[in-house]
């Protein structure tokens, strides 16, 4: 994978809606991170523009996002808020002159489309928090953010699980929410989990439609060759009437209990306050033993 260059001092990061839409005065936190970073934020056309849930219609919210993919003065294009909607315009995106000239895309949850598409072009790309709702993640998921973008070293130590499965993989990070990996499946955004640490999350579904996801990846051969699996937040998950019968950590480990790698639970990344920046694409090392679970992130230069 090619490593965008990293953020320095007065480097402009685009702001721009791909799917919900965004208020100005929703980013002023945000914007305000931005600065303390050093950093110039540019407001994209979407934010204020509304289409219904969306930031903007689809052709203006492509508009968009390839304005900001062009400019060369853009370092790195920071999505405004999840939802649901990129996958609406990704096909209309032409990443031509983001490979002559690469940035950094950040975001997560509804973002999993754009890292998808982008680690098949063969990139790296940061999962992390968004401008909407900073104020509530913790200071060390904003650390970790501009640790990743800045290109200091990223290391994780983290708690043990009762459901972890222990041993030790390397390879690239891939991954983001479980319910846009599924909707991925079968187009030419979908990724090759092969040799890969794969990394899931998801946010408000019911038991019963984890299962669902979790068969299907694992129908469409995601979840066979990996060489870890990182399971981040699984959070706020239903239950019906009838009890399922299973936790959402349980119904994971069910689905990869066939495989023989590493798995690491509440892995602090997704729908979290403390939701910790990953760099997705980058070569990882993972470590899962009796006292918890080790992610390092090689060092690239």
């Amino acid at each position: 994978m090619v490593t965008p260059p990293y953020l320095v001092e007065g480097d402009k990061v685009g702001i721009v809606c791909t799917a919900r839409k965004v208020n100005r005065a929703d980013l002023d936190d945000g914007i305000a991170f931005l600065k303390s970073c050093g950093l110039v934020p540019v407001l994209g056309k979407t934010i204020g523009a509304a289409d219904n849930q969306y930031g903007g219609t689809d052709k203006l919210r492509a508009a968009d996002l390839q304005e900001l993919l062009d400019d060369e003065e853009i370092k790195a294009v920071w999505c405004a808020k999840g939802g649901y909607g990129t996958v609406r315009i990704i096909d209309e995106i032409n990443f031509y002159k983001f490979v002559k000239y690469p940035k950094w895309i950040v975001g997560y949850s509804d973002v999993t489309v754009l890292h998808s598409q982008i680690h098949k072009l063969g990139f790296e790309t940061i999962h992390a928090i968004m401008p909407v709702g900073i104020s509530r993640n913790t200071a060390v998921a904003k650390q970790t953010l501009e640790n990743a973008w800045s290109g200091k070293p990223l290391h994780y130590h983290i708690d043990s699980h009762p459901l972890n499965r222990q041993g030790t993989g390397k390879g690239e990070l891939v991954g983001g929410n479980i319910s846009i990996l599924y909707s991925l499946c079968g187009s030419h955004s979908a990724i090759n989990t092969d040799n890969t640490i794969l990394f899931i999350e998801d946010l408000d579904e019911y038991l019963y439609h984890v299962d669902r996801m979790m068969v299907n990846l694992k129908r469409n051969g995601i979840l066979r060759n990996l060489r870890g699996l990182v399971v981040g937040g699984l959070t706020s998950m239903h239950d019906n009437s009838v009890p399922f019968g299973k936790t959402a950590h349980e119904i994971v480990l069910d689905a990869v209990s066939e495989y023989d790698y590493p798995v690491c639970f509440d892995f602090p990344a997704g729908h979290l306050k403390d939701n910790r920046a990953l760099i997705l694409g980058r070569s990882t090392s993972l470590e899962v033993n009796e006292r918890g679970a080790k992610l390092y992130f090689d060092q690239i230069e």
